[in-house]
């Protein structure tokens, strides 16, 4: 099966390969890219928790975070190890799922995460925001071609519908299934656990039930 995947350049690798074990031809057509928001420090000492929702913000702030902070809490198992480490990785891996395993009262908070980012652990935990990078939304010259797509985030969703294409597609999990349904695009499954592993079998599923 020839498969789409969308994550951005340079983020692709590990699920290329993972496919590719899978015999299926893998076509990458990376539809959002990241960009960072500044340089400066982010200081960190002064929080009882810092809670970090996706890779690239964990990333950033590994890069820009000054002190050290107490508790880490991580939305998923890849957003701990892209960290370096975390106290606290929910069972299931969305803001809602973290929310509720957080230990209560949560103390002085910081998120850090995407421009934009969904504001409920910040509203609900009276939470500091720090946003440290943004997702462009790209658009290919030509329509992506293939029998799948893999979307890992809202905004992949999002722009893979400007593209015109109309390809079965995978989600990475609830918020990417919601942006896809909403641009009118076709979700054949969705990744029970929401990280790599999740989406490699959700794939492998949704392959072996078009094969049937």
């Amino acid at each position: 099966m020839r498969i789409v995947v969308t994550r951005p350049r340079g983020q692709e690798r590990e699920l290329v390969e993972r496919l590719e074990a899978l015999g299926h031809e893998v076509e990458p057509c990376p539809l959002v890219a990241v960009e960072p928001l500044g340089d400066g420090p982010v200081e960190v000492g002064g929080y009882d928790w810092v809670i970090v929702t996706s890779v690239n913000g964990a990333r950033e702030l590994r890069r820009r975070m000054s002190g050290v902070p107490a508790q880490v809490a991580a939305i998923g198992h890849a957003t701990a190890a892209a960290f370096g480490r975390a106290d606290l990785v929910p069972r299931v891996s969305t803001q809602e799922g973290l929310l509720a395993e957080l230990p209560r009262p949560a103390g002085r908070v910081l998120f850090a995460g995407a421009e934009g980012a969904r504001r409920l652990l910040a509203d609900e935990l009276g939470a500091d925001f720090v946003p440290l990078y943004r997702t462009l939304e790209l658009r290919p010259e030509q329509a992506p071609a293939g029998e799948l797509v893999v979307l890992a985030s809202p905004s992949a969703a999002r722009a893979f519908a400007r593209t015109g294409a109309r390809i079965p597609a995978v989600s990475i999990g609830p918020e990417t299934t919601s942006a896809a349904r909403v641009a009118s695009l076709e979700v054949v499954g969705e990744a029970a656990t929401h990280d790599l592993d999740g989406l490699v079998a959700a794939v492998a599923a949704a392959a072996a039930a078009a094969a049937r």
